[in-house]
Parts: structure tokens; sequence; C-alpha cells
């Protein structure tokens, strides 16, 4: 399992790992052999569970052991696979088979959802509404006359922030701990999620896309690639600020190792 990051490690952190795995084993099993093949394709161990981490990580400023905090982490997870299905469409010659796929894993996430309490559902609806409405951000483009580069930035912000954002919060609420912290938790998430998500552009962009540097010279020259690292450089500055108020200790520091994680890989 490669998790950003070494902070698999310590041993109680990767048994709820672990546990995370198993859940989306459970939550991916079908009687339909194909939906539960299909379903865990994307599901596989050796992903970067980010989300999850966030999650576990959140819930260590309050109870890490509270008993709705690994189905959150499984929750995130599969949410964020059902998209990835769904982001398929566009590419597949079946694509009425990735939108059922994707369909079936948000109804084994709204489940589990159901156990966590109508808290935990209000939040994760939140969250899918503002993906949602990143995805539709991206498809129709910015207004005659708004800056695309703004207009991507509030895109990212929605489609992948939305979902990091909530797993530090989900991650927090589902431990017991404070409202502050949930809220510093998901100002932070926001922002990794599209520092990383813009570091991503940076390594391996996809043709026909619109991508930072693209858009910031019309083609990825060398002024743009560097004018864009510095816009990761400051979503990962962003994000670490945000941890200030959080109690030091050792999950604040993995929280600030993973922001470090992504800027030297700029």
């Amino acid at each position: 399992m490669t998790v950003v990051g070494n902070h698999t490690r310590e041993p109680d952190l990767r048994a709820a790992l672990a546990a995370v795995e198993e859940g989306l084993v459970e939550a991916t099993r079908s009687d339909v052999p194909f939906i539960s093949e299909a379903a865990r394709h994307l599901a596989r161990p050796g992903g970067r569970r980010l989300r999850p981490l966030l999650v576990l990580l959140a819930a260590r400023f309050g109870d890490p052991d509270a008993p709705g905090v690994v189905p959150a982490a499984v929750v995130v997870e599969l949410t964020h696979l059902a998209t990835r299905y769904h982001d398929d469409v566009r590419h597949e010659a079946k694509p009425s088979v990735a939108v059922l796929i994707g369909d079936f894993l948000f109804a084994r996430a709204s489940r589990l959802l159901a156990g966590l309490g109508p808290r935990a559902v209000r939040l994760q609806a939140d969250a899918f509404k503002r993906l949602v409405s990143g995805q539709i951000l991206e498809t129709t483009g910015p207004r005659d006359g708004h800056d695309p580069v703004a207009h991507h930035l509030r895109t990212l912000a929605a489609r992948t922030g939305a979902l990091t954002a909530v797993s530090g919060r989900l991650g927090a609420v589902t431990s017991g701990a404070t409202e502050e912290i949930a809220d510093t938790l998901a100002v932070y998430g926001e922002r990794l999620g599209v520092a990383r998500h813009l570091a991503a552009e940076l390594r391996t962009p996809v043709q026909g896309a619109p991508t930072l540097p693209v858009l910031l010279s019309g083609d990825p020259t060398a002024p743009a690639l560097t004018e864009a690292r510095h816009e990761v450089l400051r979503q990962c500055a962003a994000a670490h600020a945000a941890l200030t108020p959080l109690p030091a200790g050792p999950a604040r520091t993995a929280l600030a190792d993973l922001c470090d994680a992504v800027a030297e890989a700029t």
C-alpha cells in the first residue's frame, strides 16, 4: 500500500488503514460478479489513499478509535472512486457501464453514511454538491470576459478540494473533535487538494485538458511552468498556514509533512 508520506509506519495508523482496506473490499462486494470485479478494479490496494489518511489523521484531534472514524474514511474513498468512474464516461466505449458502477459505489457510500448520523450525511451531501458544481464548471468553461486561470482555480477548489476538505471535517466530527478543529481541517484539506491536483498537472498533463500552464500562456512554456509551480507552492503554504490553530503533536506534524511532500515534488 502506498500512502503519501511515511506516516503509515505507526502501528495504530497502519491498523486503521488496514481496516479501511477491509471496508473497501466489503463495500465493493456484490451478488453480481461483474459489478464486484469492476468496482474493485479501482479500489485495489496500491493507490494513494490520501482522503482516508486525512480522515484518520484528523481523528487524532479527537478519539481516533471512535466507531465512526474508519467508516468515514471508507465513505470518502468510495466517493472518490465513484467520481473516477464517472470521469471515465468521456473515454469509455460503453459509458453507461462506468456510470452504473459509479452509482453502485455512491450507493454503498450512502449506506455507510446513514450509520454515521444526519450530520455526516449533510456534510457529505454538501461536499458532493460542490464536487458536481466543479465538474459542471470544468465542462462549461469560463464565461466571456472572465479570467480563465481564476476559473480553473475555482473549479479545482470545488471539484477536487471539496472531497479533501470533507475528509478532514468528517475525521474531526466522527472523532468528537471541536468545531474549530473541524473548520481548520476543512480549510487545510481544500488547499492541499488543490495543490496536489495542480502538481499533478505539471507532472502528467492530460491531452486537451485545461491545465494551469496552458491557461497561463496558451502553451506549457518554461515561464508558464515556473508560474504554475509558484501557484502550487502558494497553495501548499496556505494549507500549511491553516494548521497553525491546531494543537502541536504528531498529527499536525504529519499533516504539515503532506504539504511539504507536495511542495518538494513540484
